[in-house]
């Protein structure tokens, strides 16, 4: 599999798994989401939820439709969003909440490595990098 392609998969992949998070943040699984939103966010809990799914679904699936032209930006944009929902992973860790299976400190620290990774993938796989 050349470079190209590569990376194509992965965007799709991606974006795939941010669709997959979105319906999953407004259906099944929102009491779980729930955990991982800090306490200073001045929103209610459900509502962040709520929005922050619709805002995975519009944002994988313009991962997976964005054309060339603008898979950088998007790619930049994913970035933003991967580092700015990251305070989510710290609180469920400094308030020791369990979710999604991360029910020990030990699991919820290893879960705040993947967070860049998910930031270096959204950048890598839209040449940002």
């Amino acid at each position: 599999m050349d470079d190209k392609t590569a990376k194509k998969v992965a965007r799709i992949v991606l974006g795939g798994a941010l669709i997959y998070a979105g319906v999953s943040h407004l259906t099944f699984a929102r009491k779980a989401f729930k955990a991982q939103v800090p306490d200073v966010i001045p929103l209610k809990k459900d509502d962040t939820v709520l929005y922050s799914g619709v805002a995975e679904i519009a944002l994988g699936s313009s991962l997976v439709l964005t054309n060339e032209n603008h898979q950088s930006t998007v790619g930049k944009v994913a970035a933003a969003f991967f580092t700015a929902v990251f305070p989510g992973n710290i609180a469920q860790f400094a308030n020791r909440r369990s979710a999604f299976g991360l029910d020990t400190d030990l699991k919820r620290f290893v879960r705040l490595f993947f967070q860049p990774v998910l930031v270096f993938w959204a950048l890598k796989s839209t040449d940002n990098t």
